[in-house]
């Protein structure tokens, strides 16, 4: 007989704070860089993890994945089952709501799965257990994919301003920092938004200090392109960027106010 720990969703419920394109950067970058996979993969199944007190997230991915991979199919999973009850009038072909946690409770291993504003309350030294546990439940890799992708960030309220990691299977690849440009006075304002891996490493010897440091100096530098607006400053500070940091995208996602950087380059000092 299965004992009832044994099926108690592993987590702890959110504050489960959520608003309409709250996620919009990050599904914008995900659709961009990881549609190709999605539309690659036989039968792709998306996972909005803690998608929160009401179910919009969960509803906007699917929407934005079915426009680069027709077939995705969307789950919501939540570790409160009464916001799993209050999500369900809103299932549809290709989404459902699952009551949940970081054991991702889908009958087949996810080619994505989004993980906002999750891990926020959490400790940091708990970050790498979870990482691990929701990688091992990736799509493998093989012969034509790289396998599934965790996209796990936070951002702010409205979703002005998103920090988030890109781990495969393989464990973390990339950090982007994505932005409203007209609400930033300075790249470092991003800094209240990285993920909890990061966000107690903003201090001088840590590599994602110096880079936000290296930012503000780019963007102080790139002042005269102001007069030709935000997105030319940024993409001019970006550029200067990548002469010392391990840059990963091009001018087209710098357009969006996005910047991505390998995550060895950012990654903790032991």
């Amino acid at each position: 007989m299965t004992s009832r720990a044994a099926t108690r969703p592993v987590g702890t419920v959110t504050r489960g704070t959520t608003n309409p394109n709250r996620l919009r950067r990050m599904d914008r970058w995900i659709a961009a860089v990881h549609g190709a996979e999605l539309r690659r993969a036989a039968d792709p199944l998306a996972v909005d993890l803690g998608y929160g007190a009401a179910p919009w997230t969960a509803v906007e991915l699917l929407h934005r994945l079915r426009t680069v991979a027709p077939r995705t199919c969307v789950a919501g999973v939540e570790i409160d089952p009464a916001r799993v009850a209050a999500a369900r009038p809103y299932e549809r072909d290709g989404l459902v709501f699952r009551h949940g946690g970081f054991e991702v409770p889908v009958p087949r291993r996810p080619h994505l799965i989004r993980a906002a504003n999750v891990l926020r309350q959490y400790d940091e030294d708990q970050v790498a257990a979870v990482w691990e546990r929701l990688c091992a439940r990736l799509a493998p890799a093989d012969g034509h994919t790289r396998g599934g992708l965790l996209v796990e960030g936070t951002c702010d309220e409205i979703g002005r301003r998103h920090v988030w990691v890109a781990l495969g299977p393989d464990g973390p690849r990339t950090v982007t920092f994505a932005t409203r440009l007209g609400s930033l006075d300075r790249p470092s304002d991003l800094a209240e938004r990285l993920p909890k891996a990061l966000i107690h490493r903003n201090v001088p010897g840590e590599p994602v200090h110096a880079f936000l440091r290296d930012f503000d100096r780019a963007w102080a530098a790139a002042a005269p392109y102001a007069s030709y607006g935000a997105r030319q400053r940024w993409i001019r500070a970006v550029r200067a960027l990548t002469a010392d940091w391990p840059v990963t995208d091009g001018p087209v996602r710098w357009r969006q106010g996005e910047v991505t950087v390998a995550w060895q380059a950012l990654a903790p000092r032991l």
